[in-house]
């Protein structure tokens, strides 16, 4: 393969890559707002996902978003630990909190939900300064395929199965599957692409 083969090949497949990322952030976002909403109204956690005739390919499952407690405002976080706990604060050419004690006060307003953190000595509480909880990951699904699920995904996209459900900008109009052509009928299905056929 030539130079200009080789790099005639990496655009092609660029492009390709490129439409399917494109394609698959928006099917992702669609799915998550979905399962969002089926969680909400009837507490559906998980579906299965199937090939257009009917085998099994993966499920499709909820996860839950997390939070953390982060420092965003260093100098208030640190001119509080300066006031309160001075042996907490390392000296350098700059006073800086020390990392053991702003995990442990981090740690402890994560598990809390909040930024007010209770001296373990004192019992003092102190609404901290200069920190916030954020979301650390957010809510999202995670997709687990069966052991040939993967295989059946490509045989299907081989087959022509998947042309006008996934990517159907690729091929121009959909890939009927060369067992039925394409040519949809009354009674049956193609038990190869579950189209109508003659």
């Amino acid at each position: 393969m030539t130079l200009k083969d080789s790099a005639a090949r990496e655009a092609y497949l660029k492009t390709l890559l490129d439409t399917v990322d494109e394609a698959y952030k928006a099917a992702r976002t669609e799915v998550q707002e979905a399962l969002d909403a089926a969680a909400r109204e009837t507490g559906t956690r998980q579906i299965s996902v199937a090939l257009p005739n009917g085998v099994e390919i993966a499920k499709v499952s909820l996860t839950s978003g997390t939070a953390e407690t982060k420092v965003v405002d260093e100098e208030a976080f640190k001119a509080w630990v300066m006031k309160h706990f001075a042996s907490e604060i390392e000296r350098q050419f700059v006073a800086t909190v020390r990392p053991a004690f702003a995990k442990k006060v981090l740690t402890e307003l994560t598990a809390a939900g909040g930024t007010e953190w209770a001296d373990p000595e004192t019992g003092v509480i102190h609404d901290v300064p200069g920190v916030a909880s954020r979301p650390a990951r957010a809510r999202g699904h995670r997709m687990t395929f069966a052991e040939t699920g993967r295989d059946a995904v490509m045989a299907a996209w081989r087959t022509g199965q998947l042309a006008g459900v996934a990517l159907p900008e690729l091929t121009g109009e959909p890939i009927r599957c060369s067992r039925c052509q394409g040519e949809d009928g009354p009674d049956a299905l193609c038990d190869a692409c579950a189209r109508p056929v003659p």
